[in-house]
């Protein structure tokens, strides 16, 4: 190769590469034999030289659900406002679960897989997507025990399209909001790990700032209705209440005290609106900060 400086200027700079860019999440599909090795790996080394293993996808959720039943439940007595609060608690503990798992590990994906991103190029987003689906598969045992609590109360029989509909919603719809904080914080992440201890805080207030341990109408109780407006749009809230119209209203006999959320479906659209607009930033954020991630790390 020629050492004359001269053949270098005489080649067009748009035949170079940026070192370090990729074309965002389109990349995710052309690399998705990566997307599958990522997310193989991330479920099993999760609880590699473990006793318990897998059970302890239900350890955490069972214990939230008892801290929360004995001290809300039957020292509050919400179990007496709210008939079968059991069922109602452990559906909206369950969606948490899976935003917080998935938004606190996309946070965390750049930095944790640093060895990777400094010595082989590969589409940094991987990192984020492929740590909400492996927060999806340890959901999953979750919400079948849900399941299978609620077949014993008849849900079976009172199942219906928009059922199993409302579950879908829910879960992509926190999928999709986790993997948009996801990408904005984990960006923001590699260059000040302070991002971590503010995702920490996020996720502390997530459990209170939506119906998982209170109903809806008490908010509204409270609230001017243009902050209670903007409550119901919280996608965290839309995805609870689209479980508990799935997996609690079906069993529970809907009376004046105990109503259905206002424009549920229409919440339900304007929160998938909201959802892809955090998307959209935490990608255009991520792909601003990405050139720099290798040195950062």
């Amino acid at each position: 190769m020629s050492d004359n400086p001269r053949l270098f200027d005489a080649i067009p700079r748009a035949q170079f590469d940026v070192p370090g860019r990729s074309n965002g999440l389109l990349d995710v599909f052309r690399w998705h034999y990566l997307l599958r090795l990522l997310v193989r790996t991330g479920v099993t080394t999760r609880y590699r030289n473990s006793v318990l293993g897998w059970t302890w996808s239900y350890v955490r959720p069972a214990a939230q659900f008892l801290v929360f039943f004995v001290v809300l439940g039957v020292f509050l007595q919400l179990n007496r406002g709210i008939p079968n609060y059991a069922i109602y608690l452990f559906s909206g503990i369950v969606v948490i679960n899976l935003f917080s798992e998935g938004f606190k590990n996309a946070t965390t994906s750049i930095v944790n897989n640093a060895p990777l991103v400094r010595k082989v190029y590969l589409p940094r987003q991987l990192f984020a997507v492929s740590a909400v689906i492996v927060a999806f598969v340890h959901f999953l045992p979750q919400v079948a025990l849900l399941l299978i609590v609620c077949l014993f109360f008849g849900w079976i029989v009172h199942i219906s399209v928009l059922s199993i509909l409302a579950i879908l919603a829910g879960m992509l719809l926190i999928m999709l909001f986790a993997l948009g904080l996801g990408l904005l914080f984990g960006a923001v992440n590699v260059r000040f790990r302070d991002a971590e201890n503010i995702v920490e805080l996020l996720l502390l207030l997530a459990t209170w700032a939506s119906p998982v341990l209170y109903f809806w109408t008490m908010v509204a109780d409270v609230l001017p209705d243009w902050l209670f407006q903007i409550y119901m749009l919280n996608p965290i809230t839309q995805a609870v209440e689209l479980f508990h119209f799935a997996f609690w209203y079906p069993i529970t006999e809907t009376t004046a005290e105990l109503p259905l959320p206002p424009m549920l479906g229409i919440n339900t659209l304007w929160t998938f609106l909201i959802t892809i607009v955090s998307i959209v930033i935490g990608q255009a954020v991520f792909r601003r900060l990405e050139g720099r991630f290798a040195q950062d790390l």
